[in-house]
């Protein structure tokens, strides 16, 4: 009997978990009472369980057996500042915030894995299953390692999941180096002298100089870039006024930067605050560029997610596995995890009939592959974990 069938008997019980998380979210770094469920569930289900890395972050350990090896398993449970629209009975009851990436999904997955393993154990070693805050924003997975994440507790090497909506249910995608891209953001604050909008000759306008600095960035893809490379610059906010015949003091833009490799990385931070400094001096306007978080590339490496993606064709067959042509232009903080363990991040299929994009405010996680994302959990930790 597959795994996926032996777990069925949890399934009514975790989609019962992801609709309650998905009821009340909690954005990065305040999922306290997320953090409390997950530690109450762990702790009942037998896990020596640590709280508080990365703030809001759980990690659970179990071991069994003799073996010395140890896997990490990864999941975040963050939610989005963003207002849910899908008229679900079990939608979110928290104004403005909804689970509309799927990290409900995510930390119901794993905690199956979690709860039947802890039933059924057959494995020798280590598992430590981790829960982690913030990924959308706050860069949860480097305060988990800040915290001390793999010197408390040690893991030979760490996976994470993420569900894609439009990928076949069910059907598992890997890919070997490169997966989510580089990401750097920017905010803006153009500085002018405001007036009267019938006497422009007295003002410095930000809202003329700041459009001239939305067009100057996109050329930095077209006349920067080797047409070989590929990257992604997006001004995603742009604020200023609220009068019509007031020209203001002052505008606001958020520049969003995405890379597949280091060099172009590395382009888009130096190039950006130039442009944007040399179009405002341009206008008469200055200029104030802050720097916010961004995520590394996301590196998978090649035999971690050669053996993973083994193990998914050894347990659900060949049809069920796909390679991933490109990388996503997303960001993913797990990269951080990548960056000191060996490992690897996958996708899970999550498509249907209702199905919606990521960050969509109609988007639900797709319940029907909760068990196939648990049971792949489990089978990779007896695998990794099984005797020599």
């Amino acid at each position: 009997m597959r795994t996926v069938e032996r777990m069925a008997p949890l399934q009514d019980e975790m989609i019962g978990i992801r609709r309650h998380l998905h009821t009340h979210p909690e954005l990065g770094l305040e999922e306290y009472n997320t953090s409390k469920l997950v530690a109450s569930l762990l702790e009942g289900w037998g896990y020596t369980v640590a709280t508080g890395l990365g703030q809001t972050g759980v990690v659970g350990t179990l071991s069994h057996g003799t073996g010395r090896k140890s896997i990490g398993l990864r999941a975040d449970f963050d939610a989005l500042p963003i207002t849910e629209e899908t008229g679900l009975p079990y939608a979110s009851q928290t104004p403005g915030l909804m689970h509309a990436c799927g990290h409900d999904g995510h930390t119901a997955m794993l905690l199956a894995a979690a709860k039947h393993l802890a039933e059924t154990r057959g494995f020798d070693g280590t598992v430590h299953v981790i829960f982690q805050p913030a990924e959308e924003n706050f860069g949860g997975a480097k305060l988990m390692i800040d915290d001390g994440l793999f010197e408390r507790f040690p893991c030979d090497a760490v996976f994470g999941m993420h569900n894609m909506p439009d990928i076949e249910a069910g059907v598992f995608g890997f890919k070997e180096g490169t997966l989510f891209a580089n990401a750097e953001g920017f905010d803006v604050v153009l500085r002018g002298v405001g007036g009267h909008a019938s006497t422009p000759e007295v003002t410095r306008d930000p809202i003329v100089a700041g459009s001239a600095i939305v067009m100057a960035l996109q050329t930095l893809v077209s006349r920067n870039l080797d047409p070989m490379e590929s990257g992604v610059v997006t001004v995603g906010v742009f604020q200023a006024g609220r009068a019509s015949n007031a020209i203001p003091q002052t505008a606001t833009l958020t520049v969003d930067a995405r890379a597949f490799t280091d060099e172009v990385a590395a382009l888009f931070k130096r190039r950006i605050p130039e442009v944007i400094r040399l179009q405002a001096e341009s206008f008469g306007v200055t200029a104030s560029i802050t720097a916010m978080t961004g995520y590394p590339l996301l590196m998978n490496d090649p035999a971690m997610t050669q053996y993973a993606r083994k193990v998914a064709v050894d347990s659900l067959g060949q049809k069920n596995v796909i390679d991933l042509k490109r990388p996503y232009t997303g960001a993913e903080d797990f990269s951080y995890m990548l960056q000191k363990r060996p490992g690897s991040y996958l996708v899970l299929g999550a498509k249907s009939d209702t199905a919606q994009p990521l960050h969509h405010p109609g988007y639900d996680f797709n319940d029907a592959v909760l068990l196939t994302g648990a049971a792949y959990w489990a089978d990779l930790t007896r695998d990794f974990l099984k005797s020599a």
